[in-house]
């Protein structure tokens, strides 16, 4: 199994304030990963690390084969990983269609294109010329995931997907993580609700005060022990 993003004894700032603390951590070509832990551990840090936001003072990503300590904002998506930014990140003044192509400028090869959208999401099909904004919260994330597919990603990150929508939207967004891993996208998912993490993930790692804690496998793990992960 391919290692498509590997974080190696990372220490990363804004500013001068560390949030991660040596973490590590590593997702395989068509794995389910999950990041667990709190609000403010540093899980979306573990994004904008990636996203070259925040800086990296130690360790390195590791990137098809390649260790970067100076992260570009490119780089990841050039390096075949989509990222569904907590709240979702709709450029407001485009119409639904132009944010998805929005997400095709890689000009990565694969299935995924306005059509195979459109199938997967109908409603964005019927409101195309619509502002983006114009979507109701579960509409909006279903634009965020629908345009990261646009990319052709090898690896699809998401962060804090089920963030203000409603349970039976969360279900709906758990069976479409599980069709876009069936088909050979490995899923990293930093979530906090616990039915999509259980229903997506088949590994996880813990962040707590900026660090891994621990790490294993979810087949098994109770409901209680994995809301115990998440409260550390």
């Amino acid at each position: 199994m391919s290692v498509l993003l590997a974080f190696d004894q990372v220490d990363a700032y804004y500013s001068q304030a560390r949030i991660l603390n040596g973490v590590s951590f590593e997702v395989g070509a068509g794995e389910r990963v999950a990041i667990l832990g709190r609000n403010g551990v540093g899980k979306t840090t573990v994004v904008n690390t990636l996203c070259g936001i925040a800086d990296i003072h130690a360790g390195a990503i590791k990137l098809g084969g390649k260790r970067y300590t100076d992260v570009p904002h490119y780089l990841a998506a050039r390096s075949g990983i989509a990222i569904v930014l907590q709240g979702r990140g709709i450029i407001p003044n485009l119409t639904i269609e132009e944010n998805l192509m929005l997400g095709g400028a890689v000009d990565r090869p694969g299935r995924w294109n306005l059509d195979t959208v459109y199938e997967l999401f109908p409603i964005l099909g019927e409101r195309r010329r619509n502002p983006g904004l114009g979507l109701s919260g579960g509409q909006q994330q279903m634009l965020a995931i629908g345009r990261a597919l646009m990319a052709n990603p090898e690896l699809l990150v998401l962060d804090e997907p089920s963030e203000g929508l409603a349970p039976v939207i969360i279900d709906e967004l758990a069976e479409l993580f599980r069709h876009v891993a069936d088909e050979g996208t490995a899923i990293m998912l930093i979530e906090q609700n616990i039915n999509l993490i259980q229903r997506v993930a088949a590994r996880y790692y813990v962040l707590s005060k900026g660090s891994v804690t621990e790490s294993g496998d979810l087949a098994g793990m109770t409901t209680q022990q994995l809301q115990d992960h998440i409260t550390i």
